[in-house]
């Protein structure tokens, strides 16, 4: 399993105008080249009047499988410009499809390749991305009288509280990087003289959001 990835917040569109030209940009988490194509088809449906529905798509954990196209636009000008900008971002399991309704000027090839980048860079500013993480869900079992020393901990750390269970005991379940682990459970018996004991929950996947100075590069 992958530690991290990064792929879209959400599905959305974003549009943006050149030289009189729209550029509509739809973006939407896939997990498989049908459903990929299947959103394609679904964007050349609804937009049936427009000059061109080019695509790009990124998926799996290791970026298995990438295509483009450029959709009647001249070769080279839409699909894969597209494409690198998804690949730029290190997206993972993401559909691109930039509609273009032609506003009567022609970009010529860098003008194209421009604009089509501009769209999907855009529309990934617009909805935002998110890095996935792969933690630990880890319960610890302490006594009420640590409770406050664990809660100021974590408050102070950059680990994430999930919940906090009240019975006989109070169970704090926490949310831990895999690499982070080790480091973590050593840190928390220091706080806590070793009155602790740690149970080990399930592993999963929790997303973050990323801001604009966290993101991977600009475009």
């Amino acid at each position: 399993m992958l530690e991290r990835y990064f792929t879209i917040h959400s599905d959305g569109e974003s549009e943006i105008e050149v030289k009189k030209s729209r550029f509509i940009c739809a973006l939407k988490r896939v997990y498989s080249e049908e459903e990929a194509k299947a959103f394609i088809a679904e964007k050349k449906k609804e937009h049936w009047k427009a000059n061109h529905n080019c695509s790009a798509f990124i998926i799996g954990d290791n970026s298995d499988i990438q295509r483009s196209s450029d959709d009647g636009e001249p070769s080279g000008t839409a699909g894969v410009p597209m494409l690198e900008v998804l690949k730029k971002k290190e997206l993972i399991n993401v559909v691109a499809v930039v509609t273009r309704y032609f506003g009567g000027t022609k970009l010529g090839t860098g003008g194209l390749i421009r604009a089509y980048s501009h769209a999907v860079s855009q529309a990934l500013t617009d909805i935002g991305l998110v890095e996935g993480k792969l933690q630990q869900e880890i319960r610890l079992q302490i006594s009420y009288p640590n409770l406050g020393k664990v809660q100021n901990f974590m408050e102070h750390s950059l680990y994430t509280l999930k919940e906090t269970l009240y019975a006989e005991k109070v169970e704090v379940i926490c949310l831990i990087d895999e690499a982070k682990i080790e480091q973590f459970e050593a840190e928390i018996i220091e706080q806590l003289n070793g009155q602790v004991t740690f149970v080990k929950g399930e592993c999963s996947y929790h997303e973050i959001p990323i801001t604009k100075t966290e993101e991977t590069d600009d475009i």
